[in-house]
């Protein structure tokens, strides 16, 4: 494909009917209205008929496609896009991979030879792997124009065309509609669509105004991908926050289970199109984690083996705390669901029930789980879309089925469990190869592992059609079989709307949380008259600090500002801790104390404390933080703080030292200034509970965390000792000088 699809598809319209767009595909006339050849036999046949169901199309499509076809289906994974080709580390052998533009100077042809954390992977340019491998699920994690994303997509369905038959090209990506630091495999881009903060800092705001801002969010996310052609997200995280120490608790909407809910009732329709699921002008949700990842144990992220465990130590908290944000992205059809990459631990839970019966807890991860994903997700909670595995099952984060082989992994996940799509590399000849075992007698010569069946290790039609059927479904609603191609004119028109950069401005404002204010905020005018101002960004890092310092200072060019905090009456610091690291283990527990150099206990290989010990720091310069309040105290001045939170951040470091504290969530600092000098009045309310101390977060001997791993903040209290609670029966949530406890749904104003 030589020339750019972008300037060469026609659309062809159908009469209250759906356009069809084309650039080489045949396109039939009949009876005054137009089809698209799909599968190549020039007839309208029910392929190809757009009248028809698209349930019943993908069916029929099932059957005339070829195992190969189908099976180069079974498989998604991280793609790249020509001159935005991913930061890769070299072979064993020292080979990484360079690009080759095609003609039109939009796809990559090289040979793409690389390592992730997913595994190493030789694979063809692009053209080759659509035509030759008939893969069709792939992940954007680049970061480009919207103009660009368009003729990229474009590109890849034109390629597509050329096939016998035609099934278009689905690209999925991690959301990429709030401000926040990339993070590979959450939010792998920001700031070309309309960028909202981060999913809490929604949460924030919705909490203080409403969900009109939900509906915004929305409905902005569904027209900015649509026009570029982006047709599938990864995305929105339903989970509950319940264990402090989860990396991915700033994916969430917190902790507050009726919020969660609230928000997936509103958002899925809003995003996918209906209330009955995805239509041509919706984008597909991928909702995660099933059936909840909160309940780490101690933090520990299944990315790894530590974290390979989901713990329910308390009786019923799988349905009351985990499950209710899936129920209703079941209930509002929902296109697809994520499992996660852990497995239930039997031996650490209480016994779950789901209605009365009792839940199996079989030690495979999730998306190898039967009595998860086919009877609990799909018969009990009524779940008719498809399951996307999380991305690594098959190579690395195969936790409970390390005993099987690579095409054993594959037909358990997909046979056996029932995933449709299985997430981390193209793994075509292993799913071929788990196809032909049940055909050619593998299992007469070789052993069944202990403990499985040769039924569920193998690929069979059944299981092969269900998959496709499902997946081609979604891509018929979405009218990407009838047309998949975009303007890239209106993509970029419509990601410049200024409208949605304004509403997402006015959710970032409205998701500052105010916590303190010891007669310090307003600035008003009268107050700064004649004042200086200390001003300071802290991040772990020490080059992004230097970063945040000079954008914190070019947005306060208005006022007089000094380097000497003793010189200051008023010292703004913006801290942005960080801790850990979200794709390896951590020599001790996720440290949430906002600290620098500090002495914590190593943990040994089944996640228990040590004697030994390691330091870690979550913010750099977070020990300067009292000397500069004392310094400016000293001056008769005040502190002015804001902490971002992507995690439950241990506050005693900062709040006794400052005299007004805020809390932003991924929100834009000109939104926290905003805040500060009167140009807008805080309402934003804690979406989680802010913990006490280290007490309240303690791991004894055996590896038990003092406060349940499967409990909401606001719940904690209900589980720890009498002993440790205060006069009004609190022990879990932070409490300042004020007497103000720092729990889900606090927040101060003007």
């Amino acid at each position: 494909m030589a020339i750019k699809a972008s300037d060469n598809f026609k659309v062809y319209q159908n009469e209250n009917g759906p356009s069809i767009g084309t650039v080489t595909r045949n396109v039939i006339e009949k009876d005054g209205l137009y089809f698209k050849d799909i599968d190549g036999t020039g007839e309208v046949t029910k392929v190809n008929d757009w009248r028809i169901p698209a349930k019943e199309r993908a069916a029929a499509y099932a059957e005339t496609l070829t195992v190969e076809e189908k099976v180069g289906q079974l498989f998604i994974s991280d793609w790249r896009m020509g001159k935005y080709v991913p930061k890769l580390q070299p072979t064993a052998d020292g080979r990484v991979s360079e690009p080759k533009l095609d003609e039109s100077g939009t796809l990559d042809e090289a040979r793409f030879v690389g390592k992730t954390i997913f595994g190493e992977q030789d694979l063809p340019g692009t053209s080759e792997l659509i035509k030759e491998w008939f893969s069709r699920h792939l992940i954007l994690r680049a970061n480009p124009k919207p103009d660009e994303m368009a003729d990229w997509l474009n590109q890849l369905q034109a390629v597509a065309e050329e096939c016998e038959h035609f099934v278009p090209v689905s690209v999925a990506s991690n959301s990429r509609n709030e401000f926040a630091e990339p993070v590979f495999g959450m939010n792998d881009a920001s700031g070309v669509f309309p960028a909202w903060p981060g999913t809490m800092g929604i949460a924030a705001a919705v909490k203080g105004d409403g969900m009109h801002i939900v509906d915004e969010f929305s409905d902005c996310i569904r027209r900015s991908w649509n026009a570029a052609g982006l047709r599938k997200g990864y995305m929105y995280m339903v989970d509950t926050m319940t264990d402090p120490r989860w990396q991915r608790s700033y994916g969430t909407f917190g902790e507050d289970i009726n919020l969660i809910c609230d928000i997936a009732e509103r958002m899925i329709p809003m995003i996918q199109g209906s209330e009955d699921g995805v239509t041509d002008t919706g984008v597909a949700l991928t909702m995660k984690h099933f059936p909840g990842g909160g309940a780490r144990e101690n933090g520990f992220d299944p990315h790894y083996a530590a974290g390979q465990w989901n713990v329910y130590q308390t009786p019923g908290s799988l349905e009351k705390y985990h499950l209710p944000g899936f129920q209703v992205a079941v209930d509002k059809n929902a296109a697809s669901i994520m499992p996660y990459y852990a497995k239930p631990a039997k031996e650490k839970s209480s016994v779950q029930l789901i209605n009365g019966e009792e839940m199996e807890f079989k030690p495979y991860g999730f998306a190898y789980n039967k009595p998860f994903i086919d009877e609990l997700l799909r018969q009990k909670m009524g779940f008719k879309g498809y399951i996307n595995s999380d991305t690594g099952i098959v190579h690395n984060m195969n936790w409970g089925v390390e005993m099987l082989d690579h095409p054993e992994r594959i037909g358990f996940a997909v046979n056996n469990a029932g995933v449709d799509v299985i997430s981390g590399l193209f793994d075509n000849e292993y799913g071929m190869e788990a196809y032909n075992r049940g055909k050619n007698g593998y299992y007469d010569t070789h052993e069944v592992p202990e403990g499985f069946t040769k039924e569920e290790l193998i690929l069979t039609d059944e299981a092969i059609n269900r998959a496709v059927t499902r997946t081609m479904t979604e891509m018929f609603e979405l009218g990407m079989f009838e047309n998949p191609y975009r303007d890239a004119k209106v993509a970029v028109e419509v990601a410049s709307t200024q409208a949605d950069w304004d509403k997402a401005m006015d959710a970032h404002r409205k998701s500052v949380t105010l916590l303190k204010n010891d007669n310090v905020l307003p600035l008003t005018a009268d107050k700064l008259e004649g004042k200086k101002i200390y001003a300071e960004a802290f991040h772990k890092r020490p080059g992004r600090a230097e970063y945040l310092n000079k954008e914190l200072k070019d947005l306060l060019k208005d006022v007089t500002l000094v380097d000497d905090p003793a010189q200051a009456d008023y010292a703004i610091l913006m801290l942005s801790p960080s801790s850990g690291e979200y794709f390896s283990a951590t020599k001790g527990y996720l440290e949430l104390d906002i600290c620098e150099g500090k002495v914590v206990a190593d943990v040994d290989d089944k996640c228990r404390p040590m004697e030994s010990t390691h330091e870690e720091t979550t913010l750099t310069g977070a020990k300067r933080i009292p000397e500069i309040a004392k310094a400016v105290h000293a001056n008769g001045g005040k502190v002015i703080a804001n902490v971002n939170v992507v995690l439950a951040w241990l506050l005693g470091n900062v709040e006794p030292y400052v005299d007004a504290l805020t809390l932003g969530y991924d929100t834009y600092p000109s939104a926290t200034l905003d805040v500060y000098f009167d140009r807008f009045a805080p309402i934003g309310k804690l979406p989680i509970t802010m913990p006490k101390n280290d007490d309240v977060l303690a791991v004894n001997k055996d590896g038990v965390c003092i406060s349940p791993n499967d409990v909401p903040g606001y719940d904690k209290d209900l589980y720890l000792p009498d002993s440790m609670k205060d006069e009004n029966g609190k022990a879990y949530a932070y409490r300042d000088a004020a007497g103000n406890y720092y729990e889900m749904n606090f927040g101060l104003t003007y």
